[in-house]
Parts: structure tokens; sequence; C-alpha cells
């Protein structure tokens, strides 16, 4: 089947409603965030940060803070995209009876969309491992600043790469001097509020994805090669219980031997004539 095909039966699908959507970070390339395997994708240079390190090794702590304080201003100023407009779009025209997202970059809710399950975390936020309290991104970076005079201005320079999850590829020789600042309640340690590798998916978030996948007509994969089990369990769900998967995604996806339906295509273009197609149906009927 070619792309007109596909997109056109998609559109179908959409339009008769019962679906439940499941995002990766292709959804947010054209916000200007990079993703690692897709055709903007970056090969990551560095092992990506471990809980088991972020928690228990000093320096891989400040490593990250550093890295991460340059490359959260990638992630901070992205913007929402057509494709995150007409997911929320979709959802507001009643098409949508759920959306999942493997993303950290909370696009989808500023572009609209509510009731997201957010499987591994959003960045915009700061857990003390300490006392539990949350805090905004925003105030952690001011302390950041005034804890570390000049040091954006400087290492900016230095920075090789930005990475999709909110760090950057920095020289070492960069990170000298730089200081970790901690809870200001308690003077715990400080987390972002995201899913590291070696640390689990709260159970709440994983069992809120299974009873919205069983509950759909069609799981509709966006921008997502499917590579980590996280969300590639959520197609396999669906397909032991016959229920219809669609993907769409710039590349090949680890999904495709479950799909009913692929569609290799730009989001930011697919996703909106969605929303024009369901449109006109409505008005139609």
């Amino acid at each position: 089947m070619d792309q007109v095909e596909g997109a056109v039966e998609l559109a179908g699908w959409v339009a008769d409603g019962g679906v439940v959507v499941l995002s990766g970070a292709g959804l947010s390339t054209e916000s200007g965030i990079p993703d690692y395997r897709g055709p903007s994708g970056v090969a990551r240079r560095a092992t990506p940060m471990t809980y088991q390190a972020f928690t228990r090794d000093p320096l891989a702590r400040r490593r990250y803070w550093a890295r991460s304080h340059l490359g959260w201003r990638r992630i901070g100023d992205a913007r929402p995209n057509d494709g995150h407009r007409a997911v929320a779009r979709l959802q507001t025209l009643g098409r949508l009876d759920g959306i999942i997202t493997q993303n950290v970059d909370g696009l989808h809710q500023a572009g609209g969309a509510h009731g997201v399950v957010e499987l591994h975390g959003n960045l915009s936020r700061v857990v003390c491992l300490g006392c539990g309290v949350v805090s905004g991104r925003g105030e952690l970076e001011d302390r950041l600043d005034a804890a570390n005079p000049g040091f954006a201005t400087t290492a900016e320079n230095a920075v090789n790469a930005v990475n999709p999850d909110g760090d950057v590829e920095l020289d070492d020789t960069a990170l000298d001097g730089f200081t970790v600042v901690d809870c200001a309640a308690c003077g715990g340690m400080l987390k972002p509020d995201v899913v590291y590798f070696g640390e689990t998916v709260p159970p709440e978030r994983v069992s809120r994805s299974f009873e919205l996948v069983a509950a759909a007509t069609t799981l509709l994969v966006l921008g997502s090669s499917l590579t980590v089990m996280s969300g590639r369990r959520f197609v396999l769900r669906a397909a032991k219980d016959g229920i219809r998967i669609a993907i769409v995604n710039q590349g090949v996806t680890r999904g495709e031997p479950y799909a009913d339906l692929v569609v290799d295509a730009a989001l930011g273009r697919i996703l909106p004539a969605l929303v024009d197609h369901v449109e006109t149906s409505a008005l139609s009927t």
C-alpha cells in the first residue's frame, strides 16, 4: 500500500473514533528536538545516564546536571508543531480516547492536549529524592545560573550536540568548577522527574496505559521506532487482543510485523490532513 492509500485508510479509521495514540520522539522533531533513530536523529556518543550512576556517583551527577543545564534551553524553548496541535484537535473532536507518550518534552499539553499519560515523566519538573517535593525546572535553572555564573555562556561553545532527552554532548574539560545545587527544602538530591535507564516506569502509568489500549478500537503509533520495550509492549498487547494497529513514522519500526497499517510520512503533514478529513466527515453527517 502506498503512502496516499495508507493515509486515506488511516483517515477512515480515525474518523471512526476510539483511537488511542502512542507517541514517540519523531513527533517532536519538527519542533527542533532531535531523536536518536529517525531521519533527523543524532547518534549518542556517550552512555546515557542511569539511575544507579546518578544516585551513587557525585561526578556522574555533576556531569549530568552541567550538560542538562545547557540542553534544557533547547527543550524549554521548543514549541508544539502542527502534529501536536493536530493530535489535540482530534481529541477535542472526540476521536481520541487517550494519549500515551514516551516523550518528556510536554509538547502534547502545550499543543492543547489533556489527560496525557507521560510514561517517562517530564523534564519541566524536578523531584527531590529526599523529601519528594516537586518543583519547576525554571526555578532550578535560576539557582544553577546563580551557583555557576558565566558557565552557560562559556560552555556553550564546547557543546557538540543536543540529545533528545535534554542533555548535551560536552567535553569533560568544560565541567571544571560546575556546582550542583540540592533541594531548597531539605538539602536532598535533586533529579529530573523523568525515568532513567535502570529505573522502572511507575506502575500506575503502565496500568493506565494498558487500560486505554484494551478499550481502544485503534492504537495509533506516532513517531516511534518502538525499539524500547517501554512503548512496544502496548503494541504487543494490542496485537494479542486483536486491536487495530496503525503506525505513522519516518523510517522502519519494530512494530511493523504487528501493524495492520503502516504509513511512512512526516507527522506535521499527515496529522493536519487527518483533522481536515475528520472535520469534513462531521459536517457531511
